[in-house]
């Protein structure tokens, strides 16, 4: 009787653990380019990396695979780019056990344009705050497709979907920043720090009007000493101006976040299962 009310205690156990969630790490989630996980080789580059670096064993990690088309759904309205299922390698591991704040670490060998400050400013954007991702490549990427597979890490860890709006502002901004490096002479870093700072002012003043942001990115040119084309100014502009108009949706999506971050912590669902097995 003691062995069939143990079995019964697990099966009902069993039925109250959300659908998606397995034994596995579910505060770490990594996220592979289509290209990358359908390559052997590429795949076993890009897990080399992540266990090296992130230090957590892989086989108790979830993953998922980021298509061409996930990526498309994003960048082709942005970018007017689509990819095809065999360009896109940029995965990303995130980490939420490390949540003290965001850190963003970058294999400079493979991700040519898109620096670790640059996803922080976008995913602050995004009203992402907190985690450790780590981003590569088995190939040479700019790591621009990276931003989407992110941000579906951090949908998949907390449940909670980041609104439309804000995923197309975040990689908005990104795509921006990495056509002014490619295209100019300016330092990644540099324009990185430039736009953090613009953010902050237009965030702080809760400027919106898109002459006045300008006016703004020509002021902090000056203090920093870069050189940009006026046509760059106008795309960071459209970009800065785009991030400010979505932070409802980034309030939103946030307040959602705390209200599934405090319910997991609550220690209900604990004391439940700590009952069921007594």
């Amino acid at each position: 009787m003691r062995k069939i009310m143990i079995l019964l205690a697990i099966i009902v156990v069993g039925m109250l653990i959300p659908a998606g969630f397995s034994t596995s790490d579910t505060q770490v989630v990594i996220t592979y380019g289509e290209t990358t996980y359908n390559n052997a080789n590429y795949k076993n580059i890009v897990d080399t990396f992540f266990t090296n670096n992130a230090g957590v064993d892989l086989k108790n990690v979830d993953s998922k695979i980021i298509t061409a088309s996930d990526v498309n759904k994003i960048s082709g309205s942005i970018t007017g780019k689509t990819y095809s299922s065999d360009q896109v390698f940029s995965s990303a591991l995130v980490d939420l056990n490390d949540n003290e704040d965001l850190k963003v670490s970058v294999d400079k060998s493979k991700i040519t344009t898109i620096t670790g400050d640059m996803y922080i400013s976008a995913l602050k954007s995004a009203g992402i705050t907190a985690g450790h991702v780590y981003v590569t490549s088995p190939v040479e990427a700019t790591g621009e497709s990276a931003l989407a597979g992110i941000m579906n890490s951090y949908e998949e860890v907390t449940d909670v979907e980041i609104p439309d709006t804000v995923k197309e502002a975040a990689n908005n901004e990104i795509y921006t920043q990495a056509e002014i490096v490619k295209s100019s002479d300016v330092n990644a870093d540099d324009l990185s720090k430039l736009v953090d700072d613009v953010k902050e002012e237009v965030q702080v003043n809760n400027v919106t009007d898109h002459q006045t942001i300008v006016n703004i990115i020509n002021n902090y040119t000056v203090i920093n000493n870069i050189n940009i084309s006026d046509s760059d100014i106008e795309n960071l502009a459209t970009s800065i101006e785009q991030t400010q108009n979505v932070q409802g949706d980034v309030n939103t999506y946030q307040s959602e976040v705390s209200d599934v971050m405090n319910s997991t912590d609550s220690g209900d669902d604990k004391g439940l299962l700590d009952g069921l097995f007594n």
